[in-house]
């Protein structure tokens, strides 16, 4: 398999894990309340938008990179360096 293709895969995947993690997160009854859904703006703290949301996104992009970066390794088969030591120095 051609490594670009294993490494769009990867960040495309990394994009599609952030905006579901992100998505799932402000679709949960926790969240809503937070946001100001809840009885006559009961609970409505907006500090979740600079703690939660950050890094609801970022587990969201790091988590299937982590899942897929093993996978790929064995789809281009092995090592990551791209190097053989078939070179020689001189």
């Amino acid at each position: 398999m051609n490594r670009s293709a294993v490494t769009c895969g990867g960040c495309v995947l990394s994009v599609a894990g952030a905006l579901a993690a992100t998505a799932l997160w402000l679709t949960s009854p926790r969240t809503r309340i937070h946001l100001g859904h809840g009885f006559e703006d009961e609970g409505l703290d907006l500090s979740v938008l600079v703690t939660e949301l950050p890094l609801v996104f970022l587990a969201g992009a790091l988590l299937p990179v982590l899942v897929y970066a093993p996978l790929a390794r064995l789809l281009t088969g092995g090592s990551g360096s791209g190097n053989d030591g078939s070179e020689g120095d001189g």
